[in-house]
């Protein structure tokens, strides 16, 4: 994907995100998605995609997590449906943001 670095895009992965936020917190059921936080969300050139990039505890399954994120897809993308403004909603595409477990806390992939 090739982000957008237009004012549009930026103003409304900022709305997705928080919207994504809210109703994970708010509105999905699904205990595998019960800690999950989105740390970001970022738009392509056509604002046809939105990657979503989110970030789980220590030791929660990520695979659980991402099977979770992939069902809830569409439930979130109906709920952007009311809640944006806009004529096209765009697909949601999960990625796991893993910066904190490189830079803070040091358990990343370079870590020893």
């Amino acid at each position: 994907m090739h982000p957008s670095g237009s004012r549009r895009a930026h103003r409304m992965a900022d709305q997705i995100m928080r919207e994504v936020s809210e109703m994970l917190a708010l509105e999905v059921a699904d205990p595998r998605l019960a800690m999950i936080t989105v740390s970001g969300a970022r738009m392509n050139k056509d604002l046809s995609i939105a990657e979503v990039l989110y970030s789980a505890p220590a030791g929660a399954d990520l695979d659980a997590v991402r099977a979770g994120l992939d069902k809830a897809a569409n439930f979130l993308r109906g709920g952007l449906g009311k809640r944006l403004k806009t004529k096209f909603i765009p697909r949601l595409v999960f990625v796991h943001d893993d910066y904190l477990e490189e830079m803070v806390y040091g358990k990343g992939p370079q870590a020893g």
